[in-house]
């Protein structure tokens, strides 16, 4: 108990001094102020197995540990004095998803019983130790429109009850009967194998002891996480366990919630489909302003927790561990170390020149920006592709990033968005990039419906780029506070790579070659981030170089 509460006083401190920072005036960002990236090679090493991680970057074989969550390694980490640990909130959250289309899942009242016997605040405390907070709402806990309409109580006896006045029966071995007959089939919960997720493992075995308190039969069942995805994409589940990095910005809840998003490989995982939840959803994708917006967000919460598609139980810190002969590393009290922004700004403190190890525990899926799905695939991805706008990692504002400025206006029917390109921007094989790059990437999402941008680019009716190729107008059919967040946060693709791609769903751009202006080889993994990708190695890499075509690259800099 006292090592528990001495890492967790260590995180309490490291939190505060992020905080301090932040209360001595560095408080807003400037691109401008930016340079790099100064490494000329990144490798992502896959590297699963927290012990076997640890000891890599006790011998210098990995530089960047992300997603710590154990609190051994944290102290291991501590202790050893090779490595610095930051921490930070996140928008992480942990939830357990039920498939709501089919027996018995789409029984709501079945839903609510199971949400008052998870004791997430013992299982949060137990297997994470301060580490991890409960997750009381549907957002998480650092949002400010997150609601705690979660109920906090614990108890097989209240929902026994419960059941058994909707007039649920139990049989002679105990399982739960629905009142018209039907004895619940075991549900399986699908969940990453304990090599990988330990702590998700054990979360799906306490949630099947849950489950069989009340007489509904249950159990984990571990499997290859890719697998696990490629089932739950298509509802091939009884329920499973899942964790996100959400967004900013509430109206994330109109698309893992709204009917219109329970699609092949869309978001609405639980097939949750009601016409009221539909409503307000509605509502807050489409809200004018900020109050329309938080008071939507506050009503879709309170549905949702009568619903319960799916039952939050954790949200994680994001802690991260950095070896000690770096400079560069950037943390605020919203961003801890492991970020682009330390990503392109590293430098050896011996000053000599070197490679930079940054770990991933899980194997990358598949490297289509237009299909890809997992964080693990998106570590890369996040480094290949650029947006318009980025958020201040002291405020979360927004900021000029490929485009320099922005306005929105209103139109005939909803509101015009227009973006102004920073001038002399290029892609990764040396082609400019231009606003009919990002003209295309959107007609190329809404045309083709791709499930995972779709719900961003649905309301979009037309598109001007102007002559000289820096400015874009975006017509949307309607108003709404978010359309600048998702427009303008939408990764651009380049036109002349896509417009030879057959079909968008198969292609996998690693393994098409694809030549530089000057001759190099590349892939068709092509964007206008720092770093260009070089190789895949199943199970070791992902190696990348540095992009010295980079709009905030300095080459005298990184020499």
């Amino acid at each position: 108990m006292k090592d528990k509460l001495r890492l967790l006083i260590f995180v309490i401190l490291v939190y505060a001094a992020f905080i301090d920072a932040a209360a001595d005036g560095k408080t807003s960002f400037d691109v401008e102020n930016l340079s790099g990236p100064k490494a000329r090679d990144l490798y992502y090493v896959i590297t699963r197995d927290m012990d076997a991680a640890l000891l890599a970057m006790s011998t210098g074989q990995l530089d960047v540990l992300s997603d710590i969550y154990r609190p051994v390694d944290v102290g291991r980490i501590a202790e050893s004095g090779t490595a610095d640990l930051s921490v930070a909130s996140s928008f992480h959250a942990f939830f357990l998803t039920f498939n709501t289309r089919k027996f018995p899942w789409d029984q709501k009242i079945l839903r609510q019983a199971a949400s008052l016997v998870v004791d997430r605040g013992r299982w949060v405390r137990d297997l994470f130790s301060g580490y991890c907070e409960p997750l009381t709402s549907f957002l998480p806990n650092i949002s400010p429109y997150a609601e705690q309409t979660i109920s906090r109580q614990y108890g097989a006896e209240e929902a026994r009850r419960r059941m058994a006045d909707a007039g649920w029966t139990w049989n002679a071995s105990g399982w739960l009967v629905a009142p018209d007959g039907r004895e619940l089939p075991t549900t399986r919960i699908l969940c990453p194998p304990s090599s990988v997720a330990a702590t998700t493992t054990e979360i799906a075995t306490l949630m099947a002891e849950a489950l069989m308190s009340i007489g509904a039969p249950a159990e984990a069942y571990p499997m290859d996480f890719q697998t696990m995805l490629a089932r739950v994409n298509v509802g091939d589940f009884d329920a499973c366990t899942n964790a996100w990095s959400m967004s900013r910005d509430p109206d994330v809840l109109y698309a893992f919630y709204h009917s219109s998003m329970d699609v092949e490989g869309g978001y609405n995982q639980s097939g949750i489909s009601d016409a009221e939840l539909d409503n307000v959803l509605h509502e807050l994708r489409y809200a004018p302003d900020e109050p329309s917006a938080r008071d939507a967000s506050t009503r879709a919460q309170a549905r949702l927790a009568e619903l319960m598609p799916v039952i939050p139980i954790y949200s994680r810190y994001s802690i991260s561990a950095i070896r000690n002969d770096w400079n560069g590393i950037f943390t605020t009290d919203l961003t801890n170390s492991d970020n682009l922004l330390t990503l392109i700004s590293m430098t050896p403190k011996d000053g000599g020149e070197r490679p930079i190890y940054w770990n991933i525990t899980e194997e990358i899926r598949t490297l289509n920006p237009l299909v890809s799905s997992t964080a693990y695939d998106w570590v890369v991805l996040g480094t290949v592709y650029d947006t318009l706008i980025s958020t201040d990692p002291y405020t979360f504002e927004d900021i000029p990033w490929l485009a320099k400025t922005w306005d929105i206006e209103p139109g005939e029917r909803g509101s015009v968005i227009t973006f102004t390109l920073r001038p002399g921007l290029r892609w990764q094989d040396g082609r400019p990039l231009t606003a009919e790059d990002f003209a295309y990437t959107l007609k190329l999402i809404k045309d083709n419906n791709v499930p995972r941008f779709y719900d961003s680019v649905k309301d979009m009716e037309n598109i001007e780029v102007s002559p000289d190729g820096l400015t874009i107008k975006v017509y949307m059919g309607n108003t709404s506070y978010w359309h600048l967040h998702n427009i303008g946060g939408m990764i651009i693709l380049p036109k002349h790579i896509m417009e030879n791609v057959p079909d968008w769903r198969t292609w996998q751009p690693t393994n098409r070659p694809h030549k530089a202006d000057d001759g190099t080889e590349l892939t068709e993994l092509i964007g206008t981030g720092p770093f260009i990708f070089r190789e895949s190695r199943t199970g070791e890499y992902v190696h990348m170089t540095r992009n010295e075509r980079y709009m905030l690259y300095d080459g005298e800099s990184a020499k």
